[in-house]
């Protein structure tokens, strides 16, 4: 998806425009999140730029859309770049040393004399 939305109209106010840009981009998301995964893929991510313009356009994280929509609205941009490219996500997993040797911070070895009787 690569859209310029314009934050300008006669009638509608630009925080309602940003309401329906943020929605576009969600349903497109949501659309692309329910494609099947291929083999050895375990989600579907996107790669998103995002500027004034497609020259200033820079990369951000997909958790920061929203954020940086608003912050175009409140600078008072006429308009503004998104552009969504669906990637193949595969989660990476920090294995664990030895589960024996880790002491539990939550659980307090003395038990006093009251606690063993209950």
């Amino acid at each position: 998806m690569k859209r310029i939305f314009s934050l300008t109209h006669a009638k509608i106010k630009p925080a309602r425009l940003v309401d329906a840009a943020k929605h576009d981009v969600k349903k497109f998301m949501k659309k692309e999140r329910s494609k099947p995964l291929s083999q050895g893929v375990d989600y579907w991510d996107f790669d998103v730029k995002f500027g004034l313009d497609e020259a200033q356009a820079t990369s951000i994280h997909p958790g920061e859309i929203n954020k940086a929509m608003d912050e175009a609205e409140k600078s008072g941009a006429e308009s503004f770049f998104i552009e969504l490219k669906v990637k193949p996500g595969v989660r990476s997993f920090t294995p664990v040393e030895d589960i024996n040797d880790i002491e539990p911070s939550f659980i307090d070895e003395e038990v006093s004399e009251d606690e063993e009787q209950n």
